[in-house]
């Protein structure tokens, strides 16, 4: 009997597709073709800033989910300000006199620091920006500054900002300061704010008289224009609608302002869609009450932490010992 034969096959072992590199910080182009930087880590949050202004315009979780608001009508032109995001206000809050509201800051192009004096942190993803006097601004701030900003995104999420504004004129000067965050949330009518109850304010949308609430926290039905004064160092925004919680651990930074402009003000701002006002609320650590006097060479530094939570993981009583504040 003949024996039977079988044909064999080579079998081409395919290697599986690679995922590409993780990049942790991404020079390119954004919004009509405005520089910025993207930072990643590999837990899949995500930050995005561009050099107009050093402003943060995005923060992204593990799932892609947006935690910043951005406006839709939002102008990417300099040196019109981003709607949006996390504006840098310097050297004021706001009006005075003849100065730009809120400062030149946002208005301005940042660069890459050539010479960063800050260790990097453990998750790589740092960027170190600095901001010097631009020309304008001397015809009515004629002093000479250097202001100095770190973005980093921890390995779990976490945004850290911390600046430092050194005084290199032969004069002092003062300033105010503020991180001027937009928090994306489902509906404003949704959220509350935590940690500033029986806090003094002053309420800008009535007048300069210094007040308090007695309330459990603060709810937004009505525009809303508080300016808190010596406040805690841990505030939380509770966004009841997508169970999560904005944590804010600042320093240096005493005041926060909290603001929404409600239905009649929003129409008025033109980079700002009629409706949009329900999508944030802005909770801005910053030093307003007490200016900060900088006599020559010498710095002062300001610095913010930012997470979100799970809301069942923390709500109620702030903790200050809680877990939410390690890596």
């Amino acid at each position: 009997m003949a024996a039977s034969s079988s044909k064999q096959k080579k079998v081409k072992f395919v290697d599986p597709p690679q995922s590409p590199p993780l990049v942790p910080v991404e020079q390119t182009k954004g919004t009509n073709g405005l520089d910025k930087v993207i930072l990643r880590v590999p837990s899949g949050f995500t930050t995005e800033v561009y050099f107009m202004g050093g402003q943060v315009t995005s923060w992204k979780n593990e799932v892609g989910q947006e935690l910043l608001f951005l406006s839709k009508k939002a102008i990417f032109k300099p040196p019109k300000a981003i709607r949006g995001g996390i504006p840098i206000i310097f050297p004021q809050f706001r009006n005075l006199g003849t100065a730009t509201p809120h400062g030149f800051a946002r208005n301005r192009i940042f660069k890459i620091d050539p010479y960063p004096t800050l260790p990097p942190t453990s998750s790589k993803a740092d960027l170190d920006l600095l901001l010097t006097p631009h020309e304008d601004d001397m015809k009515y701030w004629p002093f000479r500054f250097e202001i100095r900003l770190r973005v980093s995104l921890g390995l779990n999420g976490k945004l850290t900002m911390k600046v430092r504004i050194r005084n290199i004129d032969a004069k002092p000067f003062k300033f105010t300061f503020a991180f001027h965050n937009y928090f994306n949330v489902s509906d404003v009518g949704e959220v509350r704010v935590e940690g500033l109850e029986t806090q003094y304010y002053f309420n800008d949308t009535m007048n300069k008289e210094r007040l308090t609430d007695q309330g459990d926290s603060i709810v937004f039905d009505e525009e809303v224009d508080k300016i808190f004064i010596e406040t805690p160092d841990k505030i939380c925004i509770l966004d009841h609608e997508s169970k999560r919680t904005f944590v804010i651990i600042k320093e240096g930074l005493p005041d926060v302002a909290v603001l929404n402009p409600w239905e009649k003000r929003a129409k008025a701002i033109p980079d700002l869609d009629n409706k949009e006002y329900r999508k944030f609320v802005c909770v801005v650590p910053a030093r307003i009450e007490n200016s900060i006097t900088l006599k020559p060479n010498m710095e002062w530094t300001g610095m913010q932490e930012l997470r979100a939570v799970p809301s069942t993981c923390y709500s109620g009583l702030l903790d200050p010992h809680s877990p939410v504040r390690n890596d």
